[in-house]
């Protein structure tokens, strides 16, 4: 068994559409809207492994609290090299957490989030 793909709900289409794309690097494999459910679905990839299901609806509810609010508590992007793609991510303007190191396997990792908060971390292969 392995995961399929993740999805999330954001509170602006176009903003979300962006930072994915533009400023995390994924690649659009598929756009629809979906008009009786007044609904965008945005799938996204990294190469040609499908990863992410970016959705939009009028009117969904905020995240109830973070980080330990019940369900997702973050998503986690494998790189190559740490502090490059934090170097990459905050030349974009986005504010990223300084580099941990894991205590349990000694690899690198930051924080940063998406335009709805979501917590996405960047974890060394």
């Amino acid at each position: 068994m392995k995961i399929h793909h993740i999805a999330i709900i954001g509170s602006d289409y176009e903003v979300s559409k962006k930072f994915y794309t533009e400023i995390i690097g994924l690649r659009i494999a598929r756009e629809v809207y979906r008009e009786e459910r007044q609904s965008y679905k945005l799938d996204l990839a990294i190469g040609d492994h499908y990863v992410i299901e970016l959705f939009s609806f009028p009117d969904s509810p905020q995240r109830p609290s973070r980080p330990e609010a019940c369900g997702l508590r973050h998503l986690a992007f494998s790189v190559e090299n740490v502090t490059e793609k934090r170097n990459e991510l905050t030349g974009k303007g986005l504010k990223c957490e300084e580099i941990r190191i894991d205590e349990f396997t000694g690899k690198e990792f930051f924080f940063t989030q998406d335009p709805d908060q979501l917590p996405l971390e960047f974890y060394e292969m």
